[in-house]
């Protein structure tokens, strides 16, 4: 037996266990069965568009058609036959169990395993159910302990439970040792749930402007294993004929069509994402669920979260919505366990900025104070670095020859030297700090608007960094090293003085030893 308990309690990571039966204990479990159903539509979902495609590409070629068609079968047989036989071979050798001090897990077709978690490490216990398993009332339950271990595995995944079941194991798992505390998060209710009016914020993105050009790109591909080529010659010449034809007309109509494309196609991604969006306040953990399609369920422990970042990207903040993230420790990992690039920071989708500020200043334990402005030198270096970039540009310009530039290149130059203005004023304008009995917040960015609260007993650390422009106006950067988020949220461009004494006021005695005044 390789996992042993130590005189602090069990191991921390998943045990290799003998297969020896323990007096009383409960009975090994399988699978849900359903799982076969669930395998053989999602191996007909895969493997009839590639036969189609097949067949498409064969009714171009000198081969009988009835060969092809008698092959193409067969081997959409073969498919979901050696599917359907792996799915019910994993059936068969899947068994868990929960017990009073772990749940158990022995799987594996040629290689037997056997692991366990100790139900006292849990941290989360995820859900996740595609529109497939959805129909068939499954989840696939992922059981992790939000740490990372070298020796092995931090997670055990039940692939699939009924979702009663899930539902049950989950609240077993994550509610051990907080009875007292269900009736009072029961009343609570949830902090956040969907709201359908929030749809009309997710156009607000560059990306409702390339809309068409994502889809063409998107499909391009498929539609050229069906003999269809986008990009030939004739079909070319032909959208170029059509667009020439009346193009006062045209070009308008195309860039109108790829907005409202790129307008519907957001509002679509926002409700797969989002529907049905939860988020509930569990004793010592947020529960976060969404999904319209496949569903995800969520859970952080609140023992780790060292704050929130409210983010307001440029066309969200002029729609008046904003985004709130957590700032927590172990995401990156649970992002890593559940095999995804989604950002798991994100506890809502885009809302009105009332209601996220609302609900940060809930996650905090109050309001969040009034940011103080920075000093008047934080502008000027702004400015004055506008100003070079607006000079670096024109003395290229001149040395590629501006005699044969054309004029349009001039005037834009000429067009960009307010908006460069504008952008240093913008920027000096979203700088902001200020202490809060609990946090340190910080505000910073133009393209996006980002206000940090971070825990002050959170931060293990300070770098104070100082450019020579930045000694020059008397202004240094004030980084606040932590293990959560990001890692380290800035407090940029503050007074020399006053950014010491924040770093000191936040967490006294960290800095001092180190400031030589």
């Amino acid at each position: 037996m390789s996992g042993t308990t130590g005189p602090t309690g069990p191991t921390r990571r998943p045990e290799h266990l003998g297969t020896a039966p323990e007096p009383g204990a409960p009975a090994w479990r399988t699978l849900d069965n359903r799982s076969l159903a669930a395998s053989s539509v999602l191996s007909l979902a895969i493997a009839v568009p590639v036969t189609l495609a097949v067949l498409r590409f064969a009714n171009g070629q000198h081969w009988p058609m009835s060969w092809v068609v008698a092959a193409c079968a067969a081997a959409l047989v073969l498919v979901i036959v050696a599917v359907l036989t792996y799915d019910l071979l994993r059936l068969r050798t899947t068994t868990w169990r929960l017990t009073a001090e772990r749940l158990e897990l022995r799987s594996g077709i040629a290689v037997r395993q056997h692991r366990s978690i100790p139900r006292d490490r849990v941290r989360s216990v995820d859900l996740k159910a595609d529109p497939v398993r959805r129909v068939l009332g499954l989840s696939v339950v992922k059981v992790g302990t939000g740490e990372h271990n070298a020796g092995g595995d931090s997670t055990l995944t039940l692939d699939p439970l009924s979702r009663t079941e899930a539902e049950h194991l989950r609240g077993v798992l994550l509610h051990s040792g907080h009875q007292a505390a269900e009736g009072t998060a029961a009343e609570q209710g949830p902090l956040s749930s969907f709201d359908w009016s929030w749809t009309r914020f997710a156009p607000l993105t560059v990306w409702s402007f390339i809309g068409a050009a994502l889809v063409v790109g998107i499909v391009s591909k498929p539609l050229g294993w069906l003999g269809v080529d986008l990009w030939d010659n004739a079909v070319r010449e032909a959208a170029w004929n059509w667009l020439t034809a009346d193009p006062w007309l045209r070009v308008p109509l195309i860039l109108l069509a790829n907005v409202l494309l790129g307008v519907v196609g957001a509002a679509v991604v926002f409700a797969v994402q989002w529907g049905n969006y939860r988020l509930e306040q569990e004793p010592g953990r947020l529960k976060l669920s969404r999904g319209l399609l496949t569903t995800r369920s969520l859970t952080m422990e609140e023992r780790r979260l060292r704050g929130v970042e409210l983010s307001e990207p440029l066309l969200a903040r002029l729609g008046g919505a904003a985004r709130l993230k957590v700032v927590a420790t172990g995401l990156k990992r649970k992002a890593e366990e559940n095999e995804t690039a989604e950002d798991l920071s994100a506890l809502t989708p885009p809302l009105p900025r009332a209601d996220a500020v609302r609900l940060a200043d809930r996650l905090t334990g109050g309001p969040l104070p009034r940011l103080h402005p920075h000093p008047p030198a934080a502008r000027a270096k702004r400015v004055r670095m506008s100003l070079v970039e607006v000079a670096v540009v024109v003395a290229a310009l001149a040395a590629a020859d501006w005699l044969w530039l054309p004029s349009w290149v001039w005037a834009a130059l000429i067009a960009y030297v307010p908006f460069t203005l504008w952008h240093a004023r913008a920027d000096y304008r979203a700088l902001g700090n200020a202490l809060a009995p609990r946090h340190l917040v910080t505000r910073m960015g133009v393209s996006n608007l980002r206000t940090v609260a971070l825990e002050r007993k959170g931060i293990i650390g300070w770098e104070i960094k100082q450019s020579y422009f930045q000694r020059r106006l008397g202004l240094i950067t004030v980084r606040a090293t932590t293990a959560a988020g990001a890692g380290h949220y800035d407090v940029v461009d503050v007074g020399q003085d006053d950014g010491l004494e924040l770093a000191g006021e936040a967490v006294p005695g960290l800095l001092e030893p180190f400031v030589v005044r």
